[in-house]
């Protein structure tokens, strides 16, 4: 399958896309950075910007790769913490209601030392494992942790509401939240949750792992703070949708999760670590790879983004001539290659915004335009013109004559 044409090869650079800097001339990132490979791409493929979501909608990562997917967000979203506890590998069931969490420092009013307990990297196995498997009326409460301060709460029981206000404050030197239930149906849920949060705390305050951190002068990691409730969605494979056996190669939970439950299989990489010193020519190879025996193939690389968060220009454009070196062996690969992000993450915002990003397809039989240059303006210029996200995949599948004809 590998040197088949009618492969697909989705490159999602993760908030890559950015609006001028005075720093780098008033340009954008991708108009400062030296791109070989992407403007050959361009050069030699049909080109346009994309709305993720749709034109002024602010993308999260989880709605964008939905829509990357084909999935309307709207229809199938119902929160952050499903996608994070499948990305961990939780076997969610219907009616479960997950939630993102920190490990947090807290004092003993419950007003918030530090969200990210001294950003911890050890003994938070210990930590979960004290809390998980507990019961709460008759509600299992499944914890388990992810990287670093991260973790994931399952609420597993009867008629349990994700319409639920969120615990965490989302900001240091104020009390925790109470969840409140948005909804009549959430009152169950949200007495849970907080009932959670209050053993959490007394059971994590007193364990040898903070102990020991209080010895050494860290922050203890003695409560959990849950957020972005949702409830386990069905969405439906995608080879149920397309036909498509497929893979994902990827490094943070979110990424996993959100194609976990789109029934594509998730490629463990060495050095695939979701952060700036993430292995890209590993993710690359193994792309390569899996196109062997898959016919989709899906690749996040999230440093982009994460140089966005931090405002850091120049780290941002460093990381982009990485990526593009990186793009290298594509070049010569018999397969449609598609080239994007999932959303803009503007340095001089240090957060999502709504600006379209740029898109490139190239392949055997595709159209070619007159664009030269992998950037948010000159691809603005191309023949694909401006779409949504939700297009992408249909697209995909008729430039593979895959596409159903409608009509007569």
């Amino acid at each position: 399958m590998g040197d088949n044409m009618d492969n697909i090869l989705l490159i999602i650079m993760d908030g890559i896309s950015d609006r001028p800097d005075v720093r780098i001339e008033g340009k954008t990132v991708l108009q400062h950075a030296t791109m070989k490979n992407l403007d050959l791409f361009a050069k030699t493929g049909i080109n346009g910007i994309m709305d993720p979501i749709a034109p002024g909608i602010r993308p999260g990562s989880d709605t964008a790769h939905l829509a990357l997917l084909g999935y309307n967000p709207y229809e199938v979203y119902t929160g952050r913490g499903p996608f994070e506890a499948a990305g961990i590998g939780i076997e969610l069931k219907e009616g479960d209601v997950a939630f993102r969490c920190n490990f947090a420092t807290v004092d003993e009013k419950l007003v918030v030392k530090d969200r990210r307990a001294g950003r911890i990297k050890d003994g938070t196995k210990e930590l979960a494992k004290a809390v998980d498997g507990m019961r709460i009326d008759d509600v299992k409460i499944i914890f388990k942790e992810a990287v670093e301060h991260r973790g994931v709460l399952v609420l597993r029981g009867k008629a349990l509401s994700s319409n639920l206000s969120d615990i965490d404050p989302h900001k240091d030197s104020v009390r925790i939240n109470r969840s409140k239930p948005l909804s009549e149906n959430a009152k169950r849920a949200a007495d849970i949750l907080n009932r959670f949060v209050e053993e959490s705390y007394r059971i994590l305050k007193e364990h040898p792992v903070n102990m020991e951190r209080l010895r050494n002068k860290k922050m203890p990691a003695n409560i959990i703070l849950p957020r972005g409730a949702g409830i386990f969605p069905k969405i439906g494979s995608m080879d149920e949708k397309y036909g498509l056996s497929s893979a994902c190669v990827a490094g943070i939970s979110l990424v996993k999760g959100v194609c976990r439950l789109a029934g594509i299989d998730i490629l463990d990489v060495k050095g695939a670590t979701g952060g700036v010193d993430t292995n890209i020519d590993a993710k690359i190879k193994s792309a390569i790879s899996a196109l062997d025996k898959h016919d989709f193939v899906v690749v996040n690389i999230k440093a982009p983004d994460l140089y966005g968060h931090d405002g850091d220009v120049f780290g941002k454009v460093k990381i982009a001539e990485k990526i593009d070196k990186a793009l290298e062996p594509l070049k010569g690969l018999d397969c449609l290659k598609i080239f994007t992000a999932d959303h803009s993450t503007p340095v001089t915002v240090k957060n999502h915004s709504a600006d379209p990003v740029p898109l490139t397809i190239t392949g055997k039989g595709v159209r070619v335009d007159d664009v030269q240059n992998f950037d948010e303006i000159s691809c603005a210029k191309g023949g694909l013109c401006r779409i949504r996200g939700k297009d992408l995949m249909n697209i995909a599948l008729d430039l593979t004559n895959r596409s159903e004809k409608f009509g007569a």
